[in-house]
């Protein structure tokens, strides 16, 4: 099988971004005090963590160890408010098995740190489906620069060229194009008009029902 699948994390393969815009939302206003509002702030939410910061901020606003702080606390916070509502989007378990029994070579690459993706793998016990995974501590510029998944595709062995992308976000889809891969948009952020810049999306859905591995290795 030549074809390999590439997910992004957040907002893809569980609908919790809403949780994220919390957690950063509070953490932003109220302990940071940077009176974003709450589209300004999910405006913000892509790459990592620091960079997120360091856009609102400045570069010389936080040391990197502050940095590296605020990040696992907000993460703590997205967690304790995620935990009891955490499932996979409808469809994506039977989806992987799917493709899983396809021998179709998948990965994930998201700019979240491995804190996140742990809880999300462990607790959701679907860590086998997937030959290698690429986090926010992998990559030196996350998305939308192609990194995060040109090393998905190298990891896997697989050219990216034959690498299908399933993401929510512009940015993620952007990445995507960048690397020169296809891509899948999860409606479950972001709505189908804020991607029509972009001409490598060959699938909108809001959840992965409608979806078989087969359509789309063919």
């Amino acid at each position: 099988m030549d074809k390999a699948f590439l997910f992004d994390l957040n907002g893809t393969m569980i609908d919790d971004m809403q949780f994220h815009l919390k957690a950063w939302y509070q953490i932003l206003n109220d302990d940071l005090g940077a009176n974003l509002g709450w589209e300004e702030t999910k405006h913000h939410m892509y790459g990592k963590n620091s960079e997120l910061l360091i856009r609102i901020f400045g570069e010389d606003r936080f040391t990197t160890e502050e940095m590296n702080h605020l990040s696992l606390e907000k993460e703590k916070r997205y967690q304790q408010e995620y935990k009891p509502h955490l499932q996979l989007i409808p469809g994506l378990q039977q989806f992987l098995e799917k493709a899983h029994a396809m021998n179709i070579p998948m990965a994930i690459g998201s700019a979240a740190i491995m804190f996140n993706i742990d809880f999300v793998l462990d607790n959701l016990n679907i860590r086998k489906y997937f030959k290698t995974i690429v986090s926010a501590d992998d990559v030196t510029t996350s998305k939308p620069h192609p990194e995060t998944y040109l090393k998905c595709a190298q990891l896997l062995g697989v050219d990216a060229a034959n690498c299908l992308v399933f993401e929510d976000a512009p940015k993620g889809v952007e990445a995507a194009k960048n690397a020169g891969m296809s891509a899948v948009v999860l409606t479950t952020m972001h709505e189908k008009e804020e991607f029509a810049v972009y001409n490598n999306i060959i699938r909108y859905t809001k959840d992965y029902t409608q979806l078989s591995p087969a359509d789309l290795v063919g």
